[in-house]
Order: structure tokens, then C-alpha cells, then sequence
């Protein structure tokens, strides 16, 4: 028998995937993967029971490839309303099955055997195997610790004449952290300078503490035209099992994409599209209630990993800490971690897992606090123990 695709043959199971089944297995509270242990708001689970029932409408058939109308129309109101970015919804939005398959779909779309794409790391980990599926060269820039910031100068010597595309996630995971005005105009020159496309992924858009402000890269001079944006209701509204995400982008752009959507998805869950298009119109009052809540479970699990001895990077958004463990031990992230979920009980993530260039990760556990409170304070009664 002849052998299976050389790339995937190199692929392994995720991290996270390998995470949640040695949790299970040691019966560990699991804190590794980023979904929450609570339903979704029950308004909007509501909203997918009546779209169910729309027969009349065909909604229980295949949706338009681009995603249906109404979901766009909303989506395109969003971004003007909160960004001040004009997507037509016609030619410009592209409903995905989540924000995986977009970031999947685009890099199919734009890259080329032998083009050169710029990751940071530590990065989320579907990027680098679409980058590989593509035929691409994945160039990693290392944002150092403790406060994520790439060296200008090694992120000028990572673009070159073959650099294709850029991808930056913002509000970063794993960090929580949230590029600002200096670090996107410097990335903007570059980016303008190379001649380069942008994936931005901004699936935690919403989930900022503190007041901070999420900027999209898509605003600033001259990048709206270079610039795909991706997001998704995942994260937003808690129901991360519904994989409604969308791609943003010019028309030229949006159109490739659409091709590649076509032929590995073709379309999305028509009634949950339905569902969300409702939804995404009632943000203004769902959103304070939503970054309230979070907040109080970030100040929670923050304060009891300081009371169990941990100095944690405190996030400006998205639901996950970084947590230093040299203090604590001899061990690197994946042993620290491994000894965790079996002596305290307690899953987390290693980070190293989402670098190919630096050791920096090895420094560190990822925790996701997207859990009930009384999840949480298991985990750190586990921990102080």
C-alpha cells in the first residue's frame, strides 16, 4: 500500500485533545481546553429552537455557500457600528464553519507552495498545520516574556521578498494580550513595505477586562485592503459547539476564499446561522453582562492562584492566564503539567506546544477560567493542597 499524504503523516494529535483525555483518565478538573462548562445564554438557544421549526423558509436545507443574507447584513452592521470598517455583505462576508475553518479557508486561498508566512508565537496551533497543507513556510517571530512583545528587529529580519502573509491574533491567545497602536503601526509598515496580505484573527474581540479597547488591524492606513478579519460567535456567546465564524475581507480576497470554503464545507448550519443572526442584534445589551461575568471569574481565579503561591500574567482579555512555574519547579511545562493532573487533579495547558522556534513556553502553564465558579475554586482548592 502506498503511503498517506506526507504532511499529514507528520501531524499529531492536538494538545489539547491529548490534554482533556488525561484529564479524564485521572479524573482532573479540566482547565485545559477553552470552552466553557456552562450552556450559553438561554435567549439565544431559544432563538435556534424557533429557527428549527421555520420549514416554510427551507431553513432545515443547505444555506448559500457565502452564508445567508441576514446573518451578513448584521455582521457588516457590527463592524460599522463598533469599527467603523465597511464590508458589503454581498461580496465581502463569508460565513465559515467557525473561526478554524476560515483561518483554513484563507490561508488555502492565499498561500502558495514555497511562500513564506509570518507566525508569532506562541501561536494557536490549526495555524501552522494550514500553513503546512498549503505548501507555505511558516517563519516564526517569538513574543517575549513576561509581556509578549516581539524584538523589532527580529520581526523586520522575518520578512523577506517570498513573506506572503501575516497572521496576528488579537486578543491574543495564550497571553491575553492586546496589541496596541505602537506595536499594529509598526506592523502596518512592514506589512505595506513587503507587499504582504494579513489574517487577523479576532475571535476574542469582545472579551476584554479592565476597559480595554480591542483595535482592529483592518483600521489603520492602508491595511483594510491587505487585511482578511475573522471572528466567530463562538466565544462571544459561550456556545462554542455552534462554529458560526465569518471572514472579512475585499472582494478579490472574499472571492478565493469562497472557492476553497466551497469545495471543503460548501455551507453552515442554516438554523444556527438564523439564530445568530438575531442574536448578534441585541450586543449592546448582551455585552456588559457578558464582560462583567467573566471579569469576576478572571479576579477569582487570579487571586486564588496569588494565594496558592503563583505570580500570574494577569489578562487583558480572552479567558485564559499564563502562569510562570520556574518558581515552583525543576520541571518543564508538558512534566509540570503532567504532574499536576496527577498528584493535584488539575488539567492545564503546556504552552510549548504552540512554539517552533523559542524555549519560552517551557516556562509556563496555560489556564483557561472559562468555568462555574465553583470549577474554578475545585481547581484551586486542588492547587493549594
Amino acid at each position: 500500500m502506498k503511503e498517506t499524504s506526507s504532511v499529514v503523516k507528520s501531524f499529531k494529535e492536538s494538545i489539547f485533545a491529548t490534554l482533556t483525555k488525561k484529564a479524564h483518565k485521572n479524573q482532573a478538573i479540566n482547565l485545559s481546553q477553552g470552552f466553557p462548562d456552562f450552556d450559553g445564554p438561554q435567549w439565544i438557544i431559544h432563538l435556534a429552537k424557533k429557527s428549527l421549526e421555520k420549514g416554510d423558509k427551507h431553513i432545515n436545507q443547505y444555506a448559500p455557500l457565502e452564508g445567508i443574507k441576514s446573518l451578513r447584513q448584521i455582521v457588516s452592521k457590527n463592524y460599522k457600528k463598533f469599527y467603523d470598517l465597511d464590508y458589503n455583505p454581498n461580496t465581502e462576508i463569508t460565513i465559515t464553519n467557525g473561526a478554524t475553518e476560515a483561518i483554513f479557508s484563507t490561508i488555502l486561498a492565499l498561500v502558495n507552495p514555497g511562500d513564506e508566512v509570518i507566525i508569532f508565537e506562541p501561536f494557536y496551533d490549526s495555524y501552522l498545520a494550514s500553513i503546512q497543507l498549503a505548501g507555505g513556510i511558516p517563519v516564526p517571530v517569538t513574543l517575549k516574556t513576561n509581556d509578549f512583545k516581539w524584538n523589532s528587529n527580529e520581526l523586520r529580519e522575518a520578512f523577506s521578498s517570498k513573506t506572503k502573509l501575516v497572521i496576528l491574533n488579537t486578543p491574543h491567545n495564550p497571553s491575553g494580550k492586546i496589541f496596541d497602536t505602537l506595536e499594529l503601526e509598526e506592523l502596518s509598515s512592514l506589512i505595506k513595505e513587503f507587499d504582504t496580505y494579513l489574517m487577523s484573527d479576532e475571535v476574542y474581540e469582545f472579551l476584554l477586562f479592565d476597559n480595554n479597547i480591542h483595535l482592529p488591524p483592518a483600521t489603520f492606513k492602508g491595511l483594510k485592503e491587505r487585511t482578511v478579519t475573522i471572528s466567530s460567535v463562538g466565544k462571544t456567546f459561550g456556545l462554542t459547539g455552534w462554529k458560526i465564524g465569518w471572514t472579512c475581507a475585499p472582494e478579490s480576497l472574499s472571492h478565493a476564499i469562497r472557492m476553497v470554503h466551497q469545495f471543503n464545507t460548501f455551507c453552515v448550519n442554516q438554523p444556527t446561522q438564523d439564530a445568530v443572526a438575531s442574536a448578534l442584534e441585541k450586543l449592546d445589551d448582551y455585552l456588559p453582562g457578558f464582560r462583567e461575568m467573566y471579569q469576576k471569574k478572571r479576579d477569582l481565579f487570579i487571586k486564588g492562584l496569588k494565594d496558592c503561591g503563583y505570580n500570574p500574567i494577569v489578562p487583558k482579555g480572552t479567558y485564559f492566564v499564563m502562569v510562570p512555574i520556574e518558581e515552583h519547579t525543576k520541571l518543564n511545562d508538558v512534566d509540570y503539567c503532567t504532574e499536576l493532573i496527577e498528584t493535584k487533579k488539575v488539567a492545564s495547558i503546556p504552552p510549548s506546544a504552540f512554539y517552533i522556534k523559542g524555549d519560552e513556553g517551557k516556562k509556563y502553564l496555560r489556564f483557561c477560567f472559562a468555568k462555574k465558579d465553583e470549577t474554578l475554586k475545585a481547581a484551586l482548592k486542588n492547587l493549594s493542597s
